[in-house]
């Protein structure tokens, strides 16, 4: 195996939604092993960290953290501790006040943003801000926070960010 990319959903979302099967499929295509989080029910951001530092993703080598919206943000957070080569973050929920750390540093060899210009949730703008910060990579897509309709595209930038891993 290549390594293990462990997946973190949205609020409102779950463990294997549509974004996160495709992506799956593409890791597990490129021989990484997956893993997918259950975060329902969990509202507190930092339950939600606490909960992927104690799974085994610490135990993971090469380790890619993928999240999106609020799984974002935990996977941001948690790169503190778990150090993965990789942060893969689609529309991520940085700044936002009610969050106890608004500008989480991304601590990975590699991170790519993806957002949609036309998110109603969290304003691209915030991506902006953030990959201006820290020099990431970010991708401005046609879409909204949900970031569906862009699906083949992310697909393939995930693809393309995972050979950069190895």
């Amino acid at each position: 195996m290549t390594g293990k990319v462990y997946f973190n959903h949205g609020k409102e979302s779950g463990p294997w939604g549509d974004k996160i099967t495709r992506l799956a499929d593409v890791a597990r295509g490129r021989g990484f092993e997956v893993q997918s989080l259950d975060y329902q029910g969990m509202d507190d951001v930092s339950e939600r960290v606490t909960k992927l530092l104690d799974s085994n993703a610490r135990d993971a080598r090469p380790l890619v953290l993928v999240g999106s919206s609020m799984g974002s943000y935990v996977a941001a957070v948690a790169s503190a501790s778990l150090r993965p080569r990789g942060l893969f973050l689609l529309a991520p929920a940085f700044y936002l006040p009610e969050f106890p750390i608004q500008e989480p540093i991304p601590h990975a060899d590699v991170a790519t943003l993806i957002h949609g210009w036309n998110d109603e949730l969290i304003p691209f703008s915030h991506s902006i801000r953030y990959a201006e910060k820290f020099k990431a990579t970010l991708h401005l897509v046609d879409s909204d926070h949900r970031l569906s309709s862009q699906l083949p595209l992310i697909a393939s930038l995930f693809d393309a960010f995972l050979t950069q891993i190895v």
